[in-house]
């Protein structure tokens, strides 16, 4: 497993050329100052045992939504619109936090800016999080918002899914669950630092137990056994790297370097392979866990957005 220079893999057939000519940016030195700042910040504050009181800390780690975001509440969640918005194309977007913190106050301002680079609608769903209500509530939750969004008139075509962390999971289980359900497949994905694995068996989580300045293996299992709630960690529906991976649309895998959660990426991107699927695995160099959720502080998280934008609204293009 290599971890110290970033890659393209291109886990789908050959005519999904184009897909592995983007190359992952180097860090320079200017980045590796904007990160070792980011992390002294972040670190500065211990993070609170009361649940309350870790969900609002965690708030803090979001920067306000841009002014010209349009944002509308709906059932379910809320409605983001970039002024640059064209055409029907409208994502769905599953925030992270181990299915326990995270909410619109976090990622509302990293999600404005894809939908931003994505040139859609982007519909942030609020799905009930663990412990109050653990599995199956938040993949409930977000297969209703898809049935909502087609109810509404829009074809599968120009619906595309995105989500980080745990929400990356969330998205690619979301997909066996509507696959299985018979519904038709929205255009694309795009996952960040995806958590796909509940059982934690992946090698990055020795390997790099030691780099990973925002994860580690204890908290993980602690989020995991929260939200699972009695559920084996092995069910697709919880670990979607356990599931039957055929027929699933492209899914793109962004995930960091120094990332616990990179083997998590790294087998799913292989899963889809073995099951001749379309999926694309990006490794940042550097990077960590879901930096993109720091886009006003890091020109790499700027960068990486800006990729997921684009690669998700080509690959709707290719769905028409």
């Amino acid at each position: 497993m290599t971890t110290s220079a970033g890659r393209v893999e291109d886990t789908g057939h050959t005519e999904d050329t184009g897909h592995a000519e983007f190359t992952v940016p180097v860090m320079s030195d200017g980045d590796r100052e904007e990160l070792g700042t980011l992390l002294t910040v972040l670190g500065a504050d211990e993070w609170p045992a009361d649940i309350d009181d870790a969900r609002a800390f965690y708030d803090t780690w979001g920067a306000p939504i841009a002014d010209d975001i349009q944002v509308e509440q709906r059932d379910g969640g809320h409605l983001l619109t970039p002024p640059n918005a064209e055409g029907a194309l409208t994502g769905l977007y599953l925030h992270g936090g181990g299915y326990v913190y995270g909410s619109l106050r976090s990622h509302g301002h990293m999600v404005g800016e894809l939908a931003r680079a994505a040139r859609c609608r982007m519909f942030f769903v609020d799905y009930r999080r663990a412990p109050e209500h653990p599995h199956p509530a938040a993949l409930d939750d977000t297969v209703a918002a898809y049935r909502s969004v087609l109810a509404d008139g829009l074809d599968a075509s120009d619906v595309v899914l995105a989500g980080d962390s745990a929400g990356g999971g969330l998205v690619l289980a979301t997909l066996l669950r509507l696959r299985d359900a018979g519904l038709p497949l929205p255009a694309a994905a795009a996952c960040v630092s995806p958590w796909t694995d509940l059982t934690g068996s992946g090698e990055s989580y020795r390997a790099l137990e030691d780099e990973d300045p925002m994860l580690s293996k204890p908290v993980v299992d602690l989020v995991s056994t929260s939200y699972r709630a009695g559920t084996a960690p092995t069910d697709p529906y919880v670990s979607p790297l356990f599931g039957d991976l055929a027929g699933l649309p492209p899914v793109l895998l962004q995930v960091g370097s120094r990332e616990i959660l990179l083997s998590d990426a790294e087998r799913f991107a292989e899963g889809l392979r073995r099951a001749g699927g379309t999926g694309v695995l990006e490794v940042w160099p550097g990077m960590v866990h879901v930096w993109h959720l720091h886009h006003a502080r890091l020109a790499k998280a700027r960068e990486a957005v800006s990729r997921l934008g684009g690669w998700l609204r080509a690959r709707a293009a290719e769905a028409r």
